[in-house]
């Protein structure tokens, strides 16, 4: 089951136009998902504690999460623009984990 996040930004930005008179609110190209997949060299605990730590989950949201990769294989851990997805693919990566980038479509 997946599970539903929340994320102090979203990957949406702000654009003014040229003329000032208008401000316009778009995400920048589409949903884009972070995925972590199960692996048998990093410990759950390693697992939970990098959700904690890059993303500032709660204790619980990083748990479940984890329990995610752990019994389903995969979780998408983060949702957004194309460039806030790579960027948290190559950090998770950065912590030794399994992540690939995936359009919000694909899932």
């Amino acid at each position: 089951m997946p599970v539903e996040l929340s994320r102090a930004d979203p990957g949406t930005e702000s654009l003014t136009d040229p003329a000032g008179s208008a401000q316009a609110t778009l995400e920048s190209d589409g949903p884009w998902c972070t995925v972590v997949w199960n692996d048998p060299v990093n410990l759950m605990s390693y697992v939970e504690f990098v959700f904690r730590r890059y993303f500032g989950y709660s204790h619980l949201r990083a748990e479940q999460l984890m329990m995610q990769v752990h019994e389903e294989g995969r979780a998408i851990v983060s949702r957004g623009s194309r460039e806030r997805a790579e960027s948290d693919v190559q950090a998770m990566h950065s912590f030794g984990l399994q992540a690939t980038l995936e359009s919000a479509g694909e899932s």
